[in-house]
């Protein structure tokens, strides 16, 4: 299985790899990677990976049906073998404004305190849908004004590692309503914003920036209906 470092150091930009593998569809398996893939309504990273002084553009990352994590080449890209060995390295710009704008997230969550039926997040903002009964969907501007508070506050964004059983004692760390935390390994990492948790604290597995303040403004795009249980709320950033 590959190594993923990001899980400990979100800002690391890059690292030394080797190939392990290369799927019928060119898709390169590494023995260890700095990038983050597709899950979690978190988009995959993109940026180069290095081998014998040729640069080969990866267009984003996955997991294939056995978990692999697996870096796509961009089209048209020199094909590797097995023991190449190079260096990867992050589209750090997009992944730090994904970074910014999944931490948001996080304070939408603790701002609306209902259950989450899906999400997803871009390089420019996101958008999280909500179980929301009829006359509690919250005002734009109200909304808008205490994230950015939170923001402004700075407050710490850590993470710390539970077991499975002490996630099943407490059930309610979990929003999601219809996706649950990856299973398979035994633990399960916390996402902690504010001291102790205090602002937000739930299982997630995505990339986060170290302090609220690190996320800058941000704008409250749209409060739509999308379905008897669904109101999507998305948020943007305002210096994406």
């Amino acid at each position: 299985m590959t190594a993923l470092l990001f899980r400990d150091d979100a800002y690391a930009k890059s690292c030394p790899v080797t190939v392990t593998g290369v799927n019928e569809r060119g898709g390169i398996l590494l023995d260890q990677t700095v990038f983050y893939a597709t899950a979690g309504g978190q988009p995959g990273d993109k940026g180069t990976l290095t081998v014998n002084g040729r640069n080969i553009a990866i267009a984003t990352t996955t997991y294939d049906e056995n978990k692999n994590v697996v870096h796509v080449p961009a089209e048209g890209q020199p094909a590797l073998a097995v023991g190449d060995a190079g260096t990867l390295t992050l589209d750090w710009g997009n992944r730090h404004r994904i970074m910014r704008a999944h931490t948001m997230m996080h304070l939408l969550c603790a701002a609306v305190p209902f259950p989450v039926t899906g999400s997803s997040i871009t390089d420019d903002g996101g958008r999280i849908d909500f179980d929301i009964p009829e006359g509690q969907i919250p005002d734009r501007v109200a909304l808008a004004e205490k994230i950015n508070g939170w923001i402004s506050e700075n407050h710490p964004v850590t993470t710390r590692w539970i077991t499975d059983e002490e996630l099943d004692a407490n059930p309610e760390l979990v929003r999601t309503m219809f996706v649950k935390p990856p299973r398979g390994t035994g633990k399960v990492r916390l996402v902690l914003i504010g001291d102790e948790g205090m602002l937000d604290l739930q299982p997630c597995g995505g990339t986060h920036v170290k302090s609220t303040g690190e996320i800058g403004a941000i704008g409250v795009d749209k409060i739509q209906n999308k379905g008897k249980i669904n109101r999507r709320i998305r948020l943007v950033l305002a210096n994406p």
